[in-house]
């Protein structure tokens, strides 16, 4: 199987690639992420990580995939496609954390890029590889590196096709955290496991508004925070929190999830 999914007692759910020896984009591992992606929607966790198996996070897209396509119509079809699968793990309403160990090309960055945090050895490296087919990527890891690290940072990264070291992205606000190399899974993990047990109504009360932010800037925030906000009141998490906080102090609720 190209892709696992596996759900954790924490209220956690993992999504892992694993299509040795590369990790390779192709039709058939995206149709595995749409399976899983499917049944997510029908049974939402708490958090979510996406992680992936062997020596390298991605090595990029299976090229052949591209040369299969003869004409632009042809390949609007299969770029419009391939979009498809970051855009639906933005819209997820729970914490999205990518962890990458190793070596992380152009789709499974840009997949990196749609999730709320990316985690990363210090052994990892990063890169937007698609120039060496005379390309431009096709899965928003652009935009979505231009929000994170700015304009100049997503030309840079594109138009040179570098690779880049996780604390070099991490100093540029693409990368969230960086670890030793031998503590990256405990790391992630205790991550994941503290965002499954916390307000998840609340998480995606934040990333609602963060889509609001990418839509119109702050002012479009201003417009959808309050109600976003009030919202809330219709929680169980956040009247039992209220209450845990009168009656006991601040850090000792806990959460369901509704």
């Amino acid at each position: 199987m190209p892709l696992t999914l596996t759900r954790e007692p924490s209220g956690a759910a993992i999504l892992a690639i694993a299509a040795p020896p590369l990790n390779l984009y192709s039709l058939d591992l995206h149709r595995k992420f749409e399976e899983a992606l499917d049944d997510l929607a029908v049974r939402p966790p708490r958090a979510l990580l996406i992680r992936a198996e062997g020596t390298v996070v991605s090595g990029g897209v299976d090229v052949s995939l591209f040369d299969s396509q003869t004409s632009a119509a042809d390949g609007k079809i299969l770029f419009d496609r391939m979009l498809e699968l970051p855009l639906r793990v933005a819209a997820l309403d729970y914490p999205v954390v990518f962890a990458a160990h190793a070596l992380c090309l152009t789709w499974a960055f840009e997949l990196a890029l749609a999730c709320d945090l990316i985690v990363a050895s210090e052994r990892a490296r990063f890169g937007l590889v698609e120039k060496v087919v005379g390309l431009t990527p096709t899965m928003g890891g652009t935009q979505r590196l231009a929000a994170r690290a700015g304009i100049g940072r997503a030309k840079e990264l594109v138009m040179t096709g570098d690779l880049y070291d996780a604390a070099t992205l991490a100093r540029w606000g693409v990368v969230n955290r960086v670890h030793p190399a031998d503590e990256l899974d405990d790391a992630v993990t205790e991550l994941v496991t503290t965002l499954a047990a916390g307000p998840t109504r609340a998480h995606a009360a934040t990333k609602a508004v963060l889509r609001a932010v990418e839509r119109g800037g702050v002012a479009a925030a201003d417009d959808e925070i309050t109600a976003i906000a009030a919202a809330l009141y219709d929680t169980e998490d956040m009247r039992a929190a209220i209450r845990s906080f009168l009656e006991d102090g601040p850090g000792k609720a806990t959460y369901v999830g509704r």
